[in-house]
């Protein structure tokens, strides 16, 4: 089978374990979800949404996104994370990428153009699975 993963290099993983990662989860925090439609984030979020997920917003500045009570961060949520996606600049990650880890996310996906070796590299070593600069959105459609 053909890998979907334009990226090989900085992911080496292929189809069948991210619709494994996919098909597992259940609730998806999303740092950096935005309220305004027209945004990335937003798009994706609501796509989740529709596919069946919980969707948990990480967003300070917000109270509520996409009818979900918003989190200032991924340690302010009271539940269990399946997948924290990650719509901030590279250089933001490492920091979301510790609180990730502190809440036993399963996942840390990073979106397109979010890329950062050192903050996948530390979520590895504990067990965490990590994807970086891969719309999740996307390969969703694909693989489903």
């Amino acid at each position: 089978m053909e890998l979907l993963n334009p990226f090989e290099p900085i992911n080496p993983i292929d189809n069948d374990e991210m619709r494994q990662i996919l098909d597992d989860a259940e609730v998806i925090a999303i740092v950096g979800l935005s309220s305004k439609e027209h945004r990335a984030s937003n798009e994706v979020a609501r796509y989740l949404q529709e596919t069946g997920y919980k969707i948990i917003p990480v967003n300070p500045g917000e109270e509520t996104i996409l009818g979900e009570k918003a989190y200032p961060s991924l340690g302010d949520i009271p539940e269990p994370i399946d997948i924290v996606d990650v719509f901030r600049r590279s250089d933001a990650v490492p920091e979301i990428a510790r609180e990730a880890v502190e809440t036993s996310a399963n996942v840390l996906w990073l979106q397109e153009g979010v890329i950062n070796e050192d903050a996948v590299q530390m979520v590895k070593k504990t067990g965490m699975k990590a994807i970086q600069n891969i719309c999740i959105m996307k390969i969703h459609q694909i693989l489903f």
